[in-house]
């Protein structure tokens, strides 16, 4: 990840959530913590289809993302990207290693029957740090 200082890469190994803005249908800000991963220099994210940030991801693939330091809350990226892929997710493999890396459980507790979830594939194009 190029565009990730050196300094900070480590917070994209922590247990912290990233919170990630979209622009909604009407231009307004919306702002939702996830949990994520990276994957080859890109950061991931699991929605499902039914969501509104998924809606808003759809019509406009640019987003920010922001992740805080578990360790020290003073410490932070700020992530400016774009959305290069929503893949598919039918056996939801990646939102179970997501509750394997935050839980500490074998399967994703929260699923809701009819969820239809994709992976969310974000290119890092801009960042900022603190601490």
């Amino acid at each position: 990840m190029s565009v990730i200082p050196e300094s900070h890469a480590d917070i994209l190994n922590s247990k912290g959530f990233a919170h990630v803005a979209t622009i909604g249908p009407g231009g307004e800000p919306q702002s939702t913590p996830v949990w994520f991963g990276t994957e080859g220099g890109n950061i991931v994210f699991s929605l499902t289809t039914a969501r509104q940030k998924y809606r808003n991801l759809q019509a406009d693939p640019r987003l920010a993302l922001s992740i805080t330091d578990p360790e020290n809350p003073y410490r932070y990226l700020e992530v400016r990207g774009t959305v290069t892929e929503f893949r598919p997710d039918p056996d939801n493999s990646f939102i179970n290693s997501m509750a394997k890396k935050y839980m500490g459980v074998d399967e994703y507790p929260f699923h809701q029957p009819g969820d239809v979830r994709v992976v969310v594939v974000v290119q890092p194009l801009h960042c900022t740090s603190m601490g």
